[in-house]
């Protein structure tokens, strides 16, 4: 009989989880502002709906945008230098990013947050080739279905948390 196989050490599970709550910040970098953004915007704006409306399409833009832009350099970038650092260097940016969103009262600082919350949360594809570099091939399919279930779960909650985050203050 084959003796069992060891478990994954501390540090693989302590990285698998690591990278679960990065995918998840990610995503609920996009969806906690789903319902705030547009108030946001008109109270900026001055209070006029269209104009608050148009700003969202182009803060969406930009968004996905940087997205598409930074997400090939990222993983470019974690195959020069390694997955860890980048990694980490994205989550200090979306740290960054928030706090710039938080204290910003203008709208040009807003859309630059914005873009920079873009080009900092597109860290899947590096997330990816991390679980690919650290999981054995009979457990990577479970470990890119865990990544799955964070973007299912921080797409579907963030914009619940951003509503009720939005009735308590914008």
């Amino acid at each position: 009989m084959d003796a069992p196989a060891p478990a994954a050490p501390n540090v693989r599970r302590a990285a698998l989880a690591f990278i679960f709550v990065t995918v998840l910040v990610d995503v609920m970098a996009f969806g906690l502002i789903i319902p705030v953004l547009p108030h946001l915007l008109k109270k900026v704006t001055g209070g006029e709906i269209a104009d608050a409306t148009l700003w969202h399409g182009l803060f969406a833009t930009g968004f996905m945008a940087m997205q598409f832009i930074a997400s090939p350099v990222q993983g470019a970038l974690s195959d020069r230098f390694g997955r860890r650092p980048v990694i980490l260097i994205s989550n200090a940016g979306l740290a960054i990013d928030f706090l710039i969103m938080a204290l910003a009262e203008t709208l040009p600082l807003l859309f630059i947050a914005r873009l920079l919350s873009g080009a900092t949360s597109a860290s899947f594809s590096t997330a990816n080739a991390y679980i690919a570099d650290v999981t054995p091939p009979e457990k990577r399919s479970a470990a890119f279905g865990r990544l799955g279930m964070a973007f299912g779960i921080g797409f579907t909650v963030s914009p619940v948390m951003g509503a009720w985050l939005g009735a308590v203050d914008l």
